[in-house]
């Protein structure tokens, strides 16, 4: 393999741009990758990128194209270093509103065509990074932590295969795995998505009863459409009333605080001055961190565990599988679904499901009532929901459970169609990683690699 530097490799790089929140006369709108948007972007997400105004000028230089890499630069934590890539990829292009530039605190890198496959230079940035190879440049000062990107560039020894197809070869089974769990993510938000629709139409927006009062007769069109077939419809549509009330609920549904339908519960921390609390680590113990980088729903694992005696601290105990978890509080509003017993800190408000009230309507009941969440929100340093004050939240409940159990035997497939993907993802995750630095060193070739996938 040829030693070369990253130097070596490159036509074109320059630092990014944040440039202006406005219009101005000769600046171009485009849509700006930050180094805390990477994960989302690299598998297809742009939702998160802000709109920047750039001069035209710098626009036109530095606008990204597929192949492009970026590195962040500025912005990382003890526990996350700078020094992340990503690839832009041609359906990042095209997925795009707007022309595409990096945040000041990124670089975009354009490689030599001839020199490296620039989706290989990404892996191999990957496995760099991975295995802590590039953290001596990552410069943490009390401020913004720093990549030392041309000491990096310049000095760093990248061993590369000179056949240019078999780049091309690891690159491509590698991206595979990415593509894999990009469609899944896709999927899950798909579905997730229209179980949100549906718990909005039913239970927000009383979809059915507006469409009866309206004259609609056909039960499908008043279940708005859903494909559940012309019985299933026609039952599913009895169990709606045909009118509101003076309080424009419907017809003997009322306004039930959350606190009655279900148990809340919160958690702690046992003391970390007491070994004997967190060793041996037997037990799950979540904190909002854990559901910070979390890309769907469920949460498998959680970064600590505490003993049994550290367990016996927290009042609530071991939540049971299908908890919903609401962080109360830094920030408030990430929410997951335990997918194995979990025990909380005391920045959770955590929804105990019913045969009732399943998991997935606790679910999206938390989405639809965020509002209500924030606003029941205070606290001086920071906001925080309590759970004395999440437990009065009310919403529109029907006077018997039939309704909400129905909605549940639409919803809990479709969730646990998220899990399964979300478990799945986590193998490929898990293989990918495996993989990547076996490949870059050559202890793996690409064959047995894929024999291994296939596994």
């Amino acid at each position: 393999m040829p030693e070369l530097t990253l130097s070596n490799l490159l036509e074109f790089t320059r630092d990014g741009e944040w440039g202006e929140s406005a219009p101005c006369a000769g600046y171009v709108r485009m849509q700006v990758v930050r180094g805390t948007d990477f994960e989302r972007v690299r598998f297809g997400d742009l939702s998160t990128l802000p709109i920047r105004y750039i001069r035209k000028d710098i626009a036109e230089r530095k606008a990204l194209k597929a192949g492009d890499l970026l590195i962040e630069t500025a912005g990382g934590t003890k526990d996350q270093p700078t020094g992340r890539t990503v690839l832009i990829s041609e359906a990042i292009i095209e997925a795009a509103t707007d022309p595409l530039i990096p945040a000041s605190f990124a670089r975009f890198l354009r490689t030599k065509s001839d020199a490296v496959d620039s989706a290989y230079l990404f892996w191999k940035l990957q496995a760099e990074y991975k295995s802590g190879a590039i953290f001596p440049y990552h410069i943490q000062h009390t401020g913004v932590a720093r990549f030392q990107y041309t000491q990096f560039a310049a000095s760093h020894i990248l061993d590369l295969p000179g056949d240019m197809d078999y780049q091309r070869d690891v690159a491509s089974t590698l991206t595979a795995l990415d593509d894999k769990i990009g469609l899944n993510r896709r999927m899950n938000e798909t579905l997730e998505a229209i179980s949100q629709a549906i718990f909005r139409d039913w239970f927000i927006d009383f979809g059915p009863v507006r469409r009866k009062m309206a004259g609609v007769t056909d039960p499908v069109a008043i279940m708005g459409g859903l494909t559940l077939g012309p019985n299933r419809a026609a039952e599913l549509a009895a169990l709606f009333p045909a009118a509101l009330d003076d309080d424009d609920l419907p017809v003997g549904w009322s306004e039930r605080p959350i606190g009655e339908l279900v148990d809340i519960a919160g958690g702690s921390t046992p003391s970390t001055a007491d070994e004997s609390l967190w060793q041996p680590a037997e037990h799950r113990w979540a904190t909002p961190k854990d559901l910070s980088s979390m890309s769907d729903l469920a949460l498998f694992e959680t970064g600590r565990r505490i003993s049994a005696a550290g367990l016996a601290k927290i009042t609530s105990g071991l939540l049971p599988v299908g908890t919903v978890l609401l962080s109360s509080r830094a920030p408030i509003g990430y929410l997951a679904i335990a997918q194995a017993p979990v025990a909380i800190n005391q920045g959770f408000i955590a929804l105990k499901p019913t045969k009732d009230f399943g998991s997935a309507y606790l679910y999206l009941w938390c989405k639809a009532n965020m509002e209500a969440v924030l606003a029941n929100a205070n606290g001086s340093t920071f906001q925080e929901i309590s759970k004395k004050n999440f437990r009065p939240i009310t919403s529109a409940v029907p006077g018997e459970c039939s309704l909400i159990r129905a909605f549940g035997e639409i919803a809990e497939p479709m969730f646990a169609r998220i899990v399964s993907a979300a478990a799945e993802n986590r193998t490929l995750a898990e293989t990918r990683d495996y993989l990547l630095p076996r490949l870059m060193s050559g202890e793996v070739r690409v064959g047995d690699a894929a024999l291994e996938i296939a596994a």
